[in-house]
């Protein structure tokens, strides 16, 4: 099972789970039937609400928790949280009642619940872009550390700095065959740069000036990669490395 099936499943659990507390949402105070179930729930929906929603984090925490800097009481300010700790609130006189500020906690605790619930099951249309952004975020940073790796290298052995960041050009490349569906012919089962750069210029991803560029990049790996090439040369490798970090950087 993949990561994102996993997550819809636990959110499909959540929503399930709901109903074990929400039904023992009976009196103006919780009972230890409900605490012992939404706590357990919420802790759960709070993890994976300050993964998918990061938007909606302070907005589902704000119906739980108590408002440090709260004046007083009310439907707009009572919290779950109120509801578990069992906060006693004062019996309604008439004149608070004329004013509009009593009101039945289970019934507030039924809506912000239920706004809770809302939020967990909106999160299941947001998994795959989530976790494609947590992916690309992990691979740019791993692209990063191998360019690094490659200028260091320059100083030691050119070929192998060529080879490492023509490898971070060549998975660019594919990533971006990949995002933009492009087909690659049935003749290259393993695309080479040059396979992989002439099919993206002919779907339109970029310009003739772009794939002139990684024409030539790609030159240059393998003068890196092929030893019966002739040697390249620093300025060679070291614009190999800067133009790829630009690359991977710009073109997505």
């Amino acid at each position: 099972m993949s990561t994102a099936e996993e997550i819809k499943k636990e959110l499909e659990k959540l929503v399930n789970d709901s109903d074990a507390a929400y039904k023992h949402i009976i009196g103006d105070t919780a009972d230890i039937a409900f605490t012992n179930s939404y706590q357990n729930w919420y802790t759960r929906a709070v993890k994976l609400v300050s993964l998918l929603g990061t938007d909606r984090f302070d907005e589902f925490c704000g119906y739980y928790l108590i408002n440090p800097n709260r004046g007083r009481v009310d439907s707009s300010t009572y919290v779950i949280q109120d509801y578990v700790s069992g906060l006693i609130l004062p019996t309604p006189t008439l004149s608070s009642e004329r004013s509009g500020t009593s009101f039945k906690p289970r019934n507030v605790i039924k809506s912000k619940f239920s706004a809770q619930i809302g939020i967990v099951k909106s999160l299941s249309s947001r998994i795959d872009s989530v976790l494609s952004d947590v992916k690309n975020h992990l691979l740019a940073e791993l692209q990063d550390e191998e360019l690094k790796e490659a200028s260091i290298l320059a100083e030691i052995n050119l070929r192998a700095a060529g080879a490492v960041a023509g490898v971070v050009l060549e998975s660019h490349l594919k990533r971006l065959v990949q995002n933009h569906a492009v087909v690659i012919s049935a003749k290259y089962p393993h695309p080479a740069i040059s396979n992989l750069n002439d099919a993206l210029k002919g779907s339109g991803v970029y310009d003739a000036t772009l794939w002139r560029k990684i024409s030539y990049l790609a030159a240059i790996r393998n003068y890196c990669d092929h030893p019966k090439e002739r040697e390249p040369t620093a300025d060679e490798v070291g614009e190999l490395i800067k133009e790829t970090d630009h690359i991977i950087k710009t073109i997505f």
